[in-house]
């Protein structure tokens, strides 16, 4: 059967942390600015599908392309890792100081393939600023308004929902990460991938990758957005709800409910030293 079940795969969740810990910086690096990228363009043509046929779901439908491919490719994205990273800690493999290091380094790498990617895209959609933003240009300006100044507008409402969703966001990216933990085949990974993706992207939940992608390309054609509006209102209360929706919400609770029980000899052990 092509199914894993929830114990074997938050015992693939563990194998995974350390393994992800284990990465050197220019790996991390590498296969972080490529999800950084990918994400920037499902998210461009998940506008492009849904300006086309006025319909928003098919831009939900569409965008999971780039966490299937993150997953097939073993990339590194920070919101996953979120999930995934703190295993080794709870396990006792690792230390606090090297999930927030590991954390850190995906950061930087997601913001940086971010960032490359929204400046070819810019240049693409306005053809080096020759051509008027219109159409998904447009729409990633107005996206980008939205995500900041419209939350600074409301003030302190403004930055709870962000928060929310954010928090909310995360728990179904994660959710598509693990799952695809459950299969062994191609296939099957890419449909339980799909699933939880399509719900985050539909409901217009908060992702912080996906945020370094559109606030910044929004800035570069046009939007009225400072990098203090960026950042305070939109990327900072985003990454910080990721991490709880993340960690919280997925790899905390996945583990705490089926996490590998310990080996017949330790627990033996454990029942010996009790006794004595």
């Amino acid at each position: 059967m092509d199914y894993a079940k929830p114990s074997d795969v938050v015992a693939s969740m563990v194998d995974a942390s350390l393994k992800k810990l284990a990465l050197a910086p220019r790996d991390i690096m590498i296969r972080g600015a490529i999800s950084g990228a990918l994400l920037g363009a499902a998210t461009t043509l998940a506008f492009s599908g849904a300006l086309t046929t006025g319909q928003p779901l098919v831009g939900a439908l569409i965008f999971p392309v780039s966490l299937v491919m993150i997953v097939l490719l073993g990339l590194e994205l920070v919101t996953g890792s979120f999930a995934i990273i703190p295993l080794a800690r709870l396990e006792g493999k690792a230390s606090w100081n090297a999930v927030i290091a590991n954390w850190s380094w995906v950061f930087v790498a997601n913001l940086l393939g971010s960032l490359a990617f929204g400046a070819l895209i810019a240049i693409s959609l306005t053809n080096m600023g020759k051509v008027e933003v219109a159409g998904v240009a447009a729409r990633i300006v107005a996206v980008a308004e939205a995500k900041t100044i419209g939350n600074a507008a409301i003030g302190t409402a403004g930055m709870v929902s962000v928060f929310v969703k954010a928090i909310l966001c995360n728990w179904l990216v994660c959710l598509g990460v693990v799952m695809a933990m459950t299969s062994t085949s191609t296939v099957g990974k890419i449909a339980a991938t799909w699933l939880p993706i399509f719900l985050f992207f539909a409901l217009g939940f908060e992702h912080a990758v996906v945020n370094m992608f559109v606030i910044p390309t929004g800035m570069l054609l046009g939007a009225k957005v400072s990098l203090s509006d960026w950042w305070l209102w939109n990327q900072i209360p985003v990454t910080l709800g990721n991490l709880v929706g993340g960690f919280v919400f997925t790899g905390l609770a996945l583990y705490a409910t089926y996490k590998p029980a310990k080996p017949t000899a330790d627990v033996a052990q454990v029942a010996v030293q009790a006794a004595e």
